[in-house]
């Protein structure tokens, strides 16, 4: 709904693009709620025989475009090419990522953080980070300080919420704590949006987190 609202802070929204692109079960949902929206907009609007006309015109517009293959709100998503699976591209980054990251997952350039740690941070957009996880990699104990979103692109990972592989995005707050552990094999390759930086529970964690600025 947040996102249907143009609500969410840039970094959030940028992260639930890339779901989106891939989620056609979300896709779906965007635009109930893009129409939900329409529909309490006109509600809103002040009573009048061109106005109703015009809303009206407006309303089965963007109805039209609610029934096409790309949500409304998403034009990001929107321009990606009509193929039948994106994602099966192996090197394919998701459209809403392009002006951050640039289009190719091959062609990243990745900083050591730390031992089996690789990260890229946004420059435009400091809160919006791509990691590159090793397999088998577990990572500190940590809590949120406020909401992150992570979308799994490459590899996947355990924690106590269960696993999370590509195509699915996790959706944190301060309320989870959890030790994430990367599934043997490939390397874990996610992006991420954070609200506030994270809350880690070990002393040398705490130490380190000053330098890598998570």
């Amino acid at each position: 709904m947040s996102y249907a609202a143009g609500a969410l802070p840039a970094p959030l929204s940028i992260v639930a693009g890339a779901h989106l692109e891939h989620c056609p079960q979300c896709r779906q949902r965007l635009r109930d709620a893009e129409a939900i929206g329409s529909v309490l907009l006109e509600q809103t609007q002040p009573a009048s025989a061109e106005g109703d006309a015009r809303r009206s015109a407006l309303r089965e517009a963007m109805l039209a475009q609610l029934a096409s293959e790309s949500p409304v709100g998403l034009p990001m998503v929107a321009s990606v090419p009509q193929r039948e699976r994106p994602e099966a591209d192996p090197d394919h980054l998701p459209v809403s990522l392009h002006p951050y990251f640039g289009a190719s997952l091959a062609a990243l350039r990745w900083r050591w953080m730390a031992p089996g740690v690789h990260c890229i941070r946004a420059e435009q957009m400091p809160s919006l980070i791509m990691l590159k996880i090793a397999p088998g990699k577990c990572l500190p104990m940590h809590s949120h300080g406020r909401s992150e979103l992570t979308q799994i692109l490459r590899g996947s990972y355990n924690d106590a919420l269960g696993l999370f592989a590509p195509g699915d995005v996790a959706d944190l707050d301060e309320e989870v704590e959890h030790q994430p552990v990367t599934a043997p094999g490939v390397p874990c390759i996610c992006v991420s949006a954070l609200d506030a930086p994270l809350v880690f529970s070990g002393w040398l964690a705490r130490k380190i987190q000053r330098f890598v600025k998570l």
